[in-house]
């Protein structure tokens, strides 16, 4: 649901087409991902190839406009699209959070040639990709990735070392957070992410989520247009609730799979014990209220998911309005919405994808089958923006007023070694 009030300027917004119209451009692509998801999982193989297949569908343009090259969709359309994404293969869905998120800013920003040309970029399917951390010796609220002016006027350069580089390995261009030194301003440089003094390492080394290509990438002096040069404090407004809403529709997704698998492999069982219920395993109902629990925690993650995406498109129409007041209140709801939905959410998956090997007993434990891939990626998206502290803001402005924190950072705190 979207709100009605909205403004002249305003372009597709709302649900501008028949979901099942648009999820049918993209279902076969799915399809064929899925069917090799556990495959490349296992032997941690990137998804180049599959990557490839979404760009050259234009699926990375789906919120822009049809009069733009893309396909009109709202943020609850998008949330949609990505749970079925994150049902054949999460892996993609997170590989593609950078770039959704900065074509949503580019999508908001002013009209001008710059808006446009990255308009056209990512209608003929270009994608972006994502590093902003970093580890070591960073402080929390800084940066030690720098952009210096080149020696001739309008010229600038960008080097330091990005952790966390979610997508970047199968980009075209980098979302890349650093710091001006002639100004200090604190800028988003869109760098070219085959630039040769660009370099990408698959070195990620979590227990999930292992094919996202969210390892180090680091740039040597990579020169970067002053057109590319986007002041920081410009970004769209509600980035954190958006980023956060794909950590929903991810898990979603998981759930989703996981209870897929669990009642095929139910269903397609021989064996049972002598001690069960049923002369098949199949009709045991001990059995049938495990498959309906994880059922049900899928059907309950993607409620969640498209409850918050509500929320989330309402920001992005307020930030088309020339209503501060509105804004700020239709950011709150969206930070907040984002915000409760992963702190439900996360527990509900990943208690789901553990108990759907009280159905399965050792024979799900082999490890050609790969369902711990299920809880090893819920666990994993569920832990980059730990939920402990989602609550605590939640609390905070349940009982305060409090308003949300909309950006937040990791790094050293000052205090350490004191």
């Amino acid at each position: 649901m979207t709100s009605t009030a909205v403004p002249d300027n305003a372009f597709d917004l709302g649900e501008t087409a028949d979901y099942e119209t648009l999820a049918a451009r993209f279902r076969p692509i799915f399809e064929r991902i899925k069917a090799g998801a556990v495959q490349r999982e296992r032997d941690r193989a990137l998804p180049f190839e599959q990557i490839e297949w979404l760009k050259q569908a234009r699926f990375g343009a789906v919120r822009f406009p049809v009069s733009a090259g893309g396909h009109g969709a709202s943020i609850p359309q998008l949330t949609r699209l990505l749970i079925e994404l994150s049902t054949a293969d999460s892996n993609i869905t997170q590989a593609l959070r950078g770039h959704f998120a900065f074509a949503e800013d580019r999508l908001v920003a002013p009209p001008g040639p710059g808006r446009d040309a990255w308009w056209a970029r990512f209608a003929a399917g270009e994608i972006a990709g994502n590093a902003w951390s970093e580890i070591g010796d960073v402080l929390l609220g800084e940066t030690n990735t720098k952009v210096t002016p080149g020696e001739q006027p309008g010229t600038f350069y960008v080097s330091g070392q990005k952790y966390y580089s979610t997508g970047s390995i199968f980009a075209d261009w980098v979302d890349l957070y650093a710091q001006r030194v002639d100004t200090g301003e604190f800028v988003i440089a869109a760098v070219d992410a085959r630039d040769q003094g660009v370099t990408h390492f698959d070195d990620w080394d979590g227990f999930g989520q292992r094919t996202t290509g969210s390892g180090t990438s680091t740039y040597d002096r990579v020169p970067v247009p002053e057109e590319n040069l986007i002041p920081f404090d410009t970004r769209f407004r509600y980035q954190t609730a958006f980023y956060q809403l794909f950590h929903l529709a991810t898990l979603a997704g998981i759930a989703h799979a996981a209870a897929d698998e669990l009642a095929a492999r139910v269903r397609a069982r021989t064996r049972t014990f002598s001690h069960g219920n049923a002369p098949t395993y199949a009709q045991d109902p001990q059995i049938q209220q495990v498959v309906g629990e994880v059922t049900a925690a899928a059907f309950a993650a993607e409620a969640i998911a498209l409850r918050a995406a509500e929320d989330v498109q309402r920001a992005y129409e307020a930030a088309l309005a020339d209503d501060p007041e509105r804004d700020r209140q239709a950011n709150i709801a969206a930070e907040l919405a984002t915000g409760k939905g992963q702190v439900v959410a996360t527990n509900l998956v990943v208690q789901a994808t553990s108990k759907l090997f009280d159905a399965l007993g050792a024979s799900g434990v082999r490890a050609d089958a790969g369902l711990d891939r299920f809880w090893r990626n819920a666990r994993t998206v569920s832990s980059h923006n730990p939920t402990v502290f989602k609550a605590k803001v939640i609390g905070d402005n349940a009982i305060n007023g409090t308003e949300p924190v909309y950006v937040w950072a990791i790094g050293t705190s000052p205090q350490a070694g004191r």
